[in-house]
């Protein structure tokens, strides 16, 4: 198992590429199930999560080519795809799951797994599953399988989630191309990675069509076209170098973003003290000598993202006094915060929302990741330790950040991989 050391302490000078997106290639990849042409995408961020996805694919019959240094996937169907997703595949990958509605669109049957990922939460699938059914799906859970089928094909409905779900949204999105006549989806989530999957599916002939911010209507098709598709840019790896250069007082440049996708993050830093010039397609972030306090709450797009809470907990760990964030999407995303009171932190925590006192210093220690953001906000709170860090289980990083320690030392920080025992 491998670690990260860091030496904190070292300002941030130079500039980072942003990769794409993580959460977008995710669905996108599950939605290539639909098509037997050629599909080419681009800007795929060769992260652990979507490796594993194209070996799911790949287990299930498709033609997966990653072309890894050229950031590019190119995928190609048999006529008949395995409608099986195993557990091994889907154990530590949340977006498994996604597979469901293309295999039930376009073969009518699946046993797919429950997912697995990161430890924040529950995150039923039941809304995923409540709006199959009213598309004409028969489901059971047996042997920690979801076996479901629907002989004479997905039908159209008019399905109003109970609460905004991305995963339920893009898994419905994707199954409805294929139902017979149209569906009509209520209270979507509309995360810039849900209209990047619609783009998508549009490019491949999919008849998409949104309704103001959250109602689209999908009318299903018959054919599909051959697709190229460049990924968009993972917005949540931008705001934590964003943080990450004004924490250190750096001078840096983030490349390969669309600042428009990133308003409200961008607003926010800004309102507590981080100097960021807007660019087209990038953002320079000025030395930021103080921090400002400020009250959050985590919400559906275009509020203030989850995926963010704990990079921004480190940040208000140098603000100029008490500030609160309150996490109102998955109930256990405070599992950092143990660890960050071991380095230092005071951080106090009441139900949803934790309380933060500013103008501390970190001390480097030995710690240990427990999800995907929870390990890069150690990783933060290490570049500004002030003796050594120690981080253990970083797969968890490697899962969401493609070429992190790389990154940061090119930009003159200390962070470098040790296998345990070195």
């Amino acid at each position: 198992m491998q670690k990260f050391i860091i030496n904190g302490g070292k300002k941030m000078f130079g500039t980072i590429n942003i990769s794409g997106s993580k959460n977008a290639t995710l669905p996108i990849l599950a939605a290539s199930i639909l098509s037997d042409k050629k599909i080419i995408l681009s800007n795929v961020p060769m992260v652990k999560d979507v490796l594993t996805m194209a070996k799911l694919l790949s287990s299930m019959g498709s033609t997966i080519n990653v072309l890894k240094k050229k950031k590019k996937i190119e995928i190609k169907n048999k006529k008949k795809l395995k409608t099986y997703a195993s557990y091994k595949l889907l154990k530590t990958m949340r977006a498994g799951i996604l597979v469901l509605g293309p295999l039930l669109a376009r073969y009518k049957k699946a046993k797919v797994s429950l997912p697995g990922g990161c430890a924040i939460g529950s995150r039923p699938i039941d809304l995923h599953l409540s709006a199959l059914q009213k598309m004409g799906a028969s489901l059971n859970i047996k042997d920690g399988y979801i076996q479901a089928s629907v002989p004479n094909g997905l039908v159209g409905a008019t399905i109003k989630f109970p609460k905004i779900s991305v995963g339920a949204t893009e898994n419905i999105l994707i199954a409805a191309c294929f139902a017979e006549g149209s569906t009509m989806m209520h209270n979507c989530a509309c995360e810039p990675e849900v209209l990047d999957l619609s783009k998508f599916l549009t490019k491949m002939g999919c008849n998409i069509n949104w309704i103001g911010k959250r109602c689209v209507k999908i009318v299903g098709v018959k054919k599909i076209k051959p697709t190229n598709h460049a990924v968009i840019f993972d917005r949540i790896e931008a705001g934590t170098y964003i943080i990450a250069a004004a924490i250190t007082n750096g001078n840096v440049i983030i490349m390969n973003v669309n600042p428009k996708l990133m308003r409200n993050e961008i607003d926010t830093f800004v309102k507590m003290g981080i100097k960021i010039l807007k660019k087209k397609n990038k953002l320079i972030v000025k030395p930021s000598y103080e921090i400002n306090k400020i009250n959050l709450k985590t919400e559906p797009y275009p509020g203030f993202p989850t995926d963010l809470q704990a990079q921004t907990m480190v940040l208000m760990c140098r603000a100029n006094g008490l500030s609160t964030i309150k996490e109102n999407i998955f109930e256990n995303r405070f599992m950092h915060v143990s660890e960050l009171n071991r380095m230092g932190a005071n951080i106090r925590i009441k139900g949803n929302k934790a309380l933060i006192r500013g103008n501390v210093e970190f001390d480097g220690a030995e710690i240990m990741a427990t999800d995907l953001r929870a390990s890069v906000s150690l990783v933060l709170a290490g570049l500004i330790s002030n003796k050594k860090t120690i981080i253990n289980r970083i797969y968890h990083l490697d899962r969401g950040y493609e070429n992190l320690e790389t990154k940061l030392s090119k930009c003159g920080v200390s962070v470098k991989r040790l296998e345990d025992g070195k």
